[in-house]
């Protein structure tokens, strides 16, 4: 059994996450420059054996698409091109920063610590990816 990775893809950084090969546990795993994810993607799926990509959809509180859904759309677009063997699930990401706001918080994280949005990327991440998996489960 394979990994499942988590992306919250934004205009400049993308958070990412991954679960354990046992796909119980969601892990905060990197945040990297948006124009370097394909390429980490590859390099990854390289070394490690993943079953399967979940990308945070966003969504307005009415459903409908979120405006961001027209820079997301062309990466999904050329991740089934790129990758076309590996399946590519899209998950709603309403509130996630929120969320990840909220566990650094919770966490004692101090104020300097919340404010970097790197940090708050791949928590957001990996909390579509725990989302994910309570779905599934």
């Amino acid at each position: 059994m394979g990994r499942i990775i988590a992306i919250d893809y934004g205009r400049k950084r993308t958070g990412l996450a991954v679960t354990d090969m046992l796909r119980i546990t969601a892990n905060p795993l990197v945040t990297i420059p948006t124009h370097t994810l394909e390429a980490w993607l590859k390099d990854y799926f390289a070394k490690e054996t993943v079953d399967e990509v979940v990308i945070g959809h966003p969504y307005q509180m009415n459903g409908e698409d979120s405006e961001s859904m027209q820079y997301i759309q062309p990466f999904i677009n050329r991740f089934r091109k790129v990758f076309p063997d590996m399946p590519l699930k899209e998950y709603d990401e309403r509130f996630t920063s929120v969320i990840a706001h909220q566990a650094m918080i919770a966490g004692g994280m101090k104020k300097s610590q919340r404010q970097d949005k790197a940090v708050v990327d791949k928590l957001a991440a990996c909390i579509i990816l725990e989302g994910y998996l309570d779905s599934i489960h």
